[in-house]
């Protein structure tokens, strides 16, 4: 008899194999990032086909296989229904989604990753924010996460990024509590459009420092509508 393990995580992608099935790429508290199949997840009426969207938080109960886990059961216990009548909306979550898988891997500790990646969710749901401040945050506090973020910005780095414009104070301490400020208290502020722009020019900067030449999909798409 296998034995079967539940882990807490969140769906960040899935595909389809086969006729019925679905590959999933899961981020878990106790495992990392975990690939899994779920068999029939594809069949009309299946009891994981909604489990398996992208989005999806909760409890997943696995076994192990020879390359990969079996997904067996799920409780999920936030879909983010939101997104799902929200396309712009859904395409910030696919963006935040792809950052995650590229930057996490299996077998290391990714339980900072996982709950950014669920405020941030939590965060495009909220009507009061706008997304693309939810962007910036996201994606600087990503970087700092993985250790590619400075932890403090002088005013003269930051002239340097912004190409000699005149920082705002507001600006380095939005820098400074994304990077540094309880998860849970991330998303818990509004900037003027000045500060908003400055936050955007030194995401760009770091994240294509740590991104490179990845090609995010979703951020193709994001472009093309806003």
């Amino acid at each position: 008899m296998q034995d079967y393990i539940w882990v807490t995580g969140i769906i960040l992608k899935q595909s389809p194999v086969g006729e019925y099935d679905r590959r999933i790429s899961l981020l878990t508290k106790e495992k990392g990032k975990v690939a899994a199949f779920a068999r029939g997840a594809r069949k009309p009426g299946n009891r994981l086909a909604a489990a398996t969207n992208p989005f999806s938080f909760g409890s997943f109960r696995l076994y192990e296989g020879r390359n990969a886990y079996t997904l067996a059961e799920a409780d999920i216990r936030n879909y983010f229904e939101e997104l799902r009548s929200d396309y712009i909306g859904a395409c910030y979550g696919m963006y935040f989604a792809e950052v995650t898988d590229f930057c996490t891997r299996e077998g290391n500790d990714e339980r900072e990753m996982m709950k950014l990646l669920y405020q941030s969710l939590r965060a495009l749901c909220a009507a009061a924010l706008p997304n693309p401040l939810v962007r910036c945050v996201f994606e600087c506090r990503a970087m700092a996460v993985n250790g590619e973020f400075p932890g403090e910005f002088t005013r003269e780095a930051l002239e340097g990024i912004l190409g000699g414009g005149m920082p705002e104070d507001s600006t380095l301490y939005a820098l400074y509590y994304i990077t540094s400020s309880p998860l849970e208290k991330l998303y818990t502020f509004k900037v003027a459009e000045a500060v908003l722009g400055q936050l955007q020019a030194v995401a760009g900067r770091y994240m294509k420092r740590f991104a490179g030449q990845q090609q995010f999909k979703s951020l193709e798409v994001l472009q093309t509508l806003c």
